[in-house]
């Protein structure tokens, strides 16, 4: 990508770098405002093909499936590359075309592939035979030397993960419990609910930590009122004086401000 700016004016390519940067940095849990940035770089610069993938990534993050795969067909056109072939046809998927996705699969160009993306392939295949209400056929496809190996890779869990849940989704619990926890067993980054749809399958309701916290220091908040309300003697002497209940309602609010301005970084999945 540096490579890509240097051939723009050196203050072109400053702007540009920090709307990528801004990009890289929000696209996971901010996919709305990493889409806006993107728009920017790519008004600035759209004949760098770093630009045109990283346009195309922020807008298969906020599912604009059709602009994805515009700008994913633009860049490849632009560098000559396989690498994005997986994700174009994941967007064609994601068009409602899953037809089309699968002729992809099987074309030459998942041969050039090194072998993350042969894999990622193999996922989207599988996903458009379960569009189609495959759900053996989608089974055979996750079926590889990959998911066969103990080998744990990058793409590892994922691949158990997909396979566990088209085995649940064909009525094969016993064996899909097999395969979630062996996705569980190799996701040392959480990268799947792996561990979410055992505590499903096993019938385990799980209680937030916080929300426990909370009543305790409710109740014990309560027994020290009930306690300081005993031991405080009477402002007046009537013994029928009653005191009037103290309502407090607290209310607090997080309110997150991005100023586009001030969140610009210096000049820097997908």
């Amino acid at each position: 990508m540096h490579q890509e700016l240097m051939s723009l004016p050196k203050t072109l390519a400053e702007d540009v770098a920090q709307n990528l940067v801004m990009v890289a940095r929000l696209i996971d849990e901010e996919p709305e405002q990493a889409y806006a940035y993107s728009r920017i770089a790519l008004r600035l610069a759209s004949r760098v093909a770093a630009v045109r993938e990283a346009a195309g990534f922020a807008a298969y993050a906020t599912q604009k499936y059709s602009e994805a795969l515009a700008e994913f067909r633009a860049a490849r056109r632009m560098t000559g590359h396989v690498e994005l072939w997986p994700v174009m046809a994941d967007c064609e998927r994601g068009m409602g075309r899953p037809e089309r996705a699968l002729e992809m699969a099987g074309a030459p160009e998942v041969q050039k592939l090194d072998k993350a993306g042969q894999v990622e392939m193999r996922l989207v295949a599988a996903g458009a035979r379960r569009d189609l209400g495959q759900l053996d056929a989608a089974i055979v496809t996750l079926q590889s030397p990959e998911l066969a190996s103990n080998s744990v890779q990058p793409w590892t869990p994922r691949l158990r993960y997909a396979y566990a849940d088209a085995l649940l989704a064909a009525g094969r619990e016993d064996e899909a419990r097999e395969w979630f926890a062996k996705a569980l067993e190799s996701d040392k980054d959480g990268a799947t609910d792996a561990s979410d749809r055992l505590a499903e399958m096993d019938g385990v309701d799980f209680v937030d930590a916080l929300d426990e916290d909370g009543d305790d220091d409710a109740d014990i908040a309560d027994e020290q009122e009930a306690e300081y309300a005993a031991d405080e003697p009477d402002s007046a002497p009537d013994e029928d004086d009653d005191r009037g209940d103290v309502d407090v309602d607290v209310e607090a609010a997080d309110d997150v401000v991005v100023d586009v301005e001030d969140d610009k970084g210096p000049a820097d999945k997908a």
